[in-house]
């Protein structure tokens, strides 16, 4: 394979650099890769947020001296004249030209004008265009595909015999992660990826930069609302600094691999995600979490055993109203009204997505694909969840102790989502786990292998069919 790793060490010392969030000292910082002052370097998106952050870089990092900031607008562009003139305060020479990199034809062109022979390619332009996959048009994935491929393709084709000693492209872990609602934009990325790979395979330069999010709202990152953003957290991936993306990119330029993933990982939220069941399978090896009993598709039937017939409605809305809460991003589930429409709510397709996820984590259930549209309220996908339990009329009683444990249940699933509150009760909660493991151990049934990570039996979001449904009864399609 054209893509091969740091060593051991380095690779260590760079997952804590990435998990600070800092530069610690203690990162072996590879040598970057030499740029010709003398030669021209592109920048496609090169007036947008991230095509000037790193313009300025290439400059005073690199000794650039030769910049062409490419993109749609050009000149016209908002803030062209003002980077112009900070880059020849810094002591380089910039045109901005109005191109459309998706026409060959016109990119052609635009390379044949050089004065000074092309020694380097950034290419970071790109839009968003997202939906899932049922409600993308051709026209969507057309948008999304043509800046960021078709562009990729263009560059690679009129730079394959020129001496260049950098061909780097923006990509974004998405093609990696496969973000629910980003299906266009993740085949762009997928496929850029795979383009770096390819001409690493022919011996030429490529590097592809699966990044994360970027914390700076400009470019494609001011698209995502509160919600998003929020969504993001929870799955772990923190935002990138603009500091800790140079730094990030200038480790990366020196490396012989031709993909790299840039993205800044939040390790208690990925050990939250673990605990659910919800965490992205790319990511399951970083963190270790408690492995699920055989029998605990039947934890939910077994809380509700001890419960009267009358309020164990009560008890499934309880649970579904706190996971709402956690997907909204709630600090409680009192704002969460039974009765009111999900749509009304604040939800979109992937909030329902995550809603159902998590459902059906904690209820031990395989819940219907089209969960948020035929029950489109709490109090009716909790009496979907309480019908599908069933069984419990006749259960034993259980005893005390049994009672307590399903309380404490109950609590722990309704707190799960609330990082701040399981931090503040870390060791009270550490100091309960060792005594519990005490007491299965005198029983003798402690389970070995509880620290094992758990293997996945419930297919999440692999229902197509559900996103169109979702997207049509939120009004979202």
């Amino acid at each position: 394979s054209p893509i091969r790793s740091w060593d051991v060490r380095r690779g260590q010392e760079a997952f804590r650099y990435l998990r600070e969030g800092r530069n610690t000292g203690k990162v072996v910082l590879t040598v970057p890769a030499p740029l010709d002052p003398e030669g021209t370097v592109l920048v496609t998106g090169g007036t947008g947020g991230l095509g000037a952050l790193f313009a300025k870089h290439l400059v005073t990092r690199y000794g650039v001296r030769r910049l062409l900031l490419v993109s749609r607008r050009g000149p016209a562009a908002a803030g062209a004249a003002e980077l112009v003139a900070e880059l020849a305060a810094l002591g380089a020479e910039a045109r901005v030209a109005a191109c459309d990199v998706t026409d060959r034809g016109q990119l052609a062109l635009l390379l044949n004008e050089l004065e000074r022979p092309l020694t380097a390619v950034v290419h970071t332009a790109g839009v968003l265009a997202d939906g899932v996959i049922e409600s993308l048009s051709p026209e969507q994935i057309a948008q999304v595909m043509r800046p960021k491929l078709d562009a990729a393709w263009h560059l690679h084709e009129l730079t394959a015999r020129q001496d260049l000693s950098a061909f780097v492209l923006f990509s974004s872990a998405a093609g990696l992660l496969g973000n629910a609602g980003q299906a266009n934009y993740a085949a762009a990325n997928a496929a850029v990826d795979a383009l770096a790979a390819h001409r690493r395979a022919a011996g030429l330069p490529a590097l592809s930069l699966a990044w994360g999010l970027w914390a700076d709202s400009t470019g494609m990152t001011g698209e995502l609302d509160e919600a998003d953003l929020a969504r993001m957290e929870r799955t772990g991936i923190g935002a990138i600094s603009n500091q800790l993306g140079l730094d990030l990119f200038d480790q990366a330029l020196g490396s012989e691999a031709a993909l790299l993933a840039p993205v800044r990982l939040d390790p208690t939220a990925l050990r939250t995600q673990a605990r659910s069941g919800l965490l992205p399978a790319l990511l399951r090896g970083l963190v270790r979490a408690p492995a699920r009993r055989a029998d605990n598709a039947r934890s939910l039937e077994r809380r509700l055993a001890g419960v009267p017939e009358g309020d164990r409605e009560q008890v499934v809305l309880d649970l579904v109203r706190a996971q709402v809460a956690s997907v909204l991003g709630h600090a409680s589930a009192a704002a969460i009204e039974p009765e009111r429409a999900f749509k009304d709510l604040g939800f979109d397709s992937l909030a329902a997505v995550e809603l159902r996820n998590r459902l059906s984590q904690v209820a031990g259930l395989r819940l219907p694909a089209t969960l948020v549209f035929d029950h489109p309220t709490p109090l009716e996908a909790a009496r979907l969840i309480l019908s599908l339990v069933g069984g419990t009329g006749g259960a034993e009683q259980p005893s005390p102790l049994d009672q307590e444990l399903q309380r404490l249940e109950a609590l722990l699933i309704a707190v799960s989502g609330h990082e701040k509150q399981l931090a503040g009760a870390e060791p009270r909660l550490r100091s309960l786990s060792n005594r519990l493991r005490a007491l299965l151990s005198a029983t003798g049934t402690e389970d070995a292998d509880a620290d094992d990570t758990f293997e996945e039996d419930l297919d999440f979001v692999s229902d197509s069919d559900m996103f169109d449904l979702i997207d049509k009864e939120l009004g979202s399609a």
